[in-house]
């Protein structure tokens, strides 16, 4: 087979292909990236907003499991997962 006949057919589809790693799984790996390491820079005392919206403090992080006070004497436990962004450190 010819080059400029394999560029012919199979160029715009790599085209695309480059640009869709560009515009979308580049930017996607990047936000996975700086999501971990935020998770892992955990420390009690942060002020945290989780992925349901509630506000509130570390308490304690053991392993997976973190304890947030969300009010005066209301402790609950959520996943690290569950960490949507950290407010104050």
């Amino acid at each position: 087979m010819d080059l400029n006949l394999f560029l012919r057919q199979f160029g715009p589809l790599i085209f695309i292909f480059i640009i869709f790693y560009f515009l979308l799984i580049r930017p996607q790996q990047k936000r996975d990236k700086e999501r971990k390491q935020m998770l892992g820079s955990l420390k009690e005392g942060d002020q945290i907003i989780t992925i349901g919206g509630i506000y509130g403090k570390i308490l304690d992080i053991k392993d997976d499991i973190i304890t947030l006070e969300i009010g005066d004497k209301v402790k609950i436990k959520v996943t690290r997962t569950a960490i949507g962004n950290v407010i104050n450190k």
